[in-house]
């Protein structure tokens, strides 16, 4: 029997890792080539993981990673605050230089998805990806399970914006369900849907 990928709680020493993991995932993913310029791609999209998919959430405690950081997600709580005046001073400079001249596509894509979003306070999966070398092997969907649990022990929704019909029904089979579909900003390039999971009832 496979043993359980081992989960935990992502560190700031994580980071690096975390990012370049991500860089890896994300390449083929449609939003990628969508979003990002493509002059010097690789390390918008490189900058992008290491900031909004590493440091940010690993500083506010809420990024998951498998024991040898081949599969991340990365959240935003409920009770999410605004990030430290040093840490928005980093994003304030960093959001035009990731995005570059989509950057007001991008953004106001990002509040078309958010219309599906549940009214109540709920988890916010912000990236979740893993290695090509290790798909297939269950590690998504293993460090999506801490924030899930407690999802369904808290009693509160976790919701999701994605772009591709492939995570739409990957996401499906953690309880996620489509509840606003749309189509990108100004452009209407891409397909968007946001999918929120309800909490589980217990077995009883």
């Amino acid at each position: 029997m496979t043993e359980p990928p081992v989960v935990r709680t992502a560190v700031r020493a994580d980071v690096p890792r975390m990012a370049a993991t991500l860089a890896a995932a994300y390449p083929d993913y449609r939003w990628t080539s969508w979003a990002l310029p493509e002059d010097g791609r690789a390390q918008r999209l490189s900058r992008w993981a290491e900031l909004w998919g590493g440091l940010v959430p690993v500083l506010a405690g809420t990024a998951w990673v498998t024991d040898d950081l081949a599969a991340v997600a990365s959240w935003v709580a409920p009770d999410a605050g605004e990030p430290a005046a040093d840490l928005q001073s980093v994003i304030d400079r960093d959001l035009p230089r990731v995005f570059g001249g989509r950057q007001p596509v991008v953004l106001a894509s990002e509040r078309l998805g958010a219309l599906g979003r549940p009214d109540e306070p709920h988890w916010w999966l912000t990236a979740v990806g893993t290695r090509p070398a290790a798909r297939h092997q269950g590690l998504g969907a293993a460090v999506l399970q801490p924030v899930l649990e407690r999802c369904d022990a808290e009693r509160v929704p976790a919701a999701a914006t994605v772009y591709t019909s492939t995570v739409v029904r990957w996401l499906q089979r953690s309880g996620f369900a489509v509840t606003h579909s749309t189509r990108t900003a100004v452009d209407h390039e891409l397909p968007v849907w946001t999918l929120v999971r309800q909490p589980r009832r217990p077995a009883s």
